[in-house]
């Protein structure tokens, strides 16, 4: 059975559609799973937790907008996330997680074995929370630690606990994505994160879209990239009070300094002797053209990554309603 992808959106799921999302997951036959802002009883969601408890090819779990609805939903996910050992990618953007929920789920996130990418955006996260996630971003030298994290609208966190997240990422030894939008950073805290960018060895994509950033920021950035070497590929800054002139000439920088022959050999060499015995590993960032990459929006950047972009992977995508029967669609 080859593994499939299992999409459903915003439904109300009965228990027969969650058992038979559960059977693919214990059949290893699911390698992504979402059921983003979708609907299921407690009972169902334990009954899903179980099923990615046991799976061994699940990589990517999407549970974005309220499916974690609730500190008993958050202990259950962490018990799953414990026994799993193949998720690579999980979203849970828009879960009021709070902090009492990172507690709950530090120990299973900091110790899973190939967590790559964890989306926390709008969850309501402060400063306790962050100290986790900052545990989740380990210095040169040590174990490996994310390579992309979102923590976009969490207004709750201080300047105090985005100043300990600037430490984390400077020393960081694989963070390659941080998306930071509609925080309201400002510009003192976008100086602490210019010097993060400057200290980081990997980060290419930073998102501050939305941060109340000024010119002031933007000249900061702007003397980085002319006058430091830095691996910045993506610099998001719409939505802030800088001028059109600036944003100019930091794209400029951006895209003057890509050589897309270099950039290939560096990633070569960084994923060759990286997590050997897995099946399959993420490859490098998957860059747009170089004219439409440098300050443009991510837009994809909640969506799944383009990790599991295989010619063997199938497309299930189920619909659910009152009146209708289970629907599948499969693709080669």
């Amino acid at each position: 059975m080859l593994p499939a992808s299992i999409q459903i959106t915003g439904e109300l799921l009965s228990a027969a559609e969650v058992q038979d999302i559960v059977e693919s997951l214990k059949e290893d036959g699911v390698r992504l799973l979402s059921v983003r802002g979708c609907q299921l009883s407690d009972r169902d969601f334990g009954r899903v937790c179980r099923g990615v408890a046991e799976s061994h090819s699940l990589a990517q779990l999407n549970l974005n907008l309220g499916v974690v609805s609730g500190i008993g939903r958050t202990r259950q996910l962490a018990d799953a996330l414990r026994n799993n050992r193949s998720l690579q990618t999980l979203f849970l953007h828009g879960s009021p997680l709070l902090d009492a929920g990172l507690v709950a789920l530090n120990a299973a996130l900091a110790t899973h074995p190939a967590l790559v990418c964890l989306d926390l955006g709008d969850c309501m996260l402060g400063d306790e929370a962050l100290a986790l996630i900052c545990g989740m971003l380990p210095p040169d030298g040590a174990k490996s630690g994310l390579r992309e994290l979102t923590l976009s609208a969490n207004p709750g966190i201080s300047s105090k606990g985005w100043a300990r997240l600037s430490i984390a990422v400077a020393h960081s030894s694989q963070l390659r994505v941080l998306n930071l939008d509609y925080n309201p950073l400002g510009d003192p805290i976008a100086g602490m994160l210019s010097v993060a960018v400057a200290s980081s060895r990997t980060l290419e994509v930073l998102d501050l879209e939305g941060t109340g950033l000024t010119n002031q920021s933007a000249q900061v950035f702007l003397d980085m990239v002319q006058n430091f070497p830095t691996s910045l590929r993506v610099l998001v800054l719409v939505e802030n009070q800088i001028s059109l002139d600036l944003q100019q000439q930091i794209r400029d920088l951006l895209e003057g300094d890509e050589d897309p022959d270099q950039d290939q050999d560096r990633d070569q060499d960084q994923y060759q002797d990286q997590d050997q015995d897995r099946d399959w590993e993420a490859p490098p960032l998957q860059r747009r053209p170089a004219s439409s990459r440098a300050l443009q929006p991510i837009r994809d950047k909640y969506q799944p990554p383009n990790w599991l972009a295989h010619s063997s992977l199938h497309t299930v995508t189920l619909t659910s309603g009152l009146g209708e029967s289970l629907l599948a669609e499969t693709e080669m």
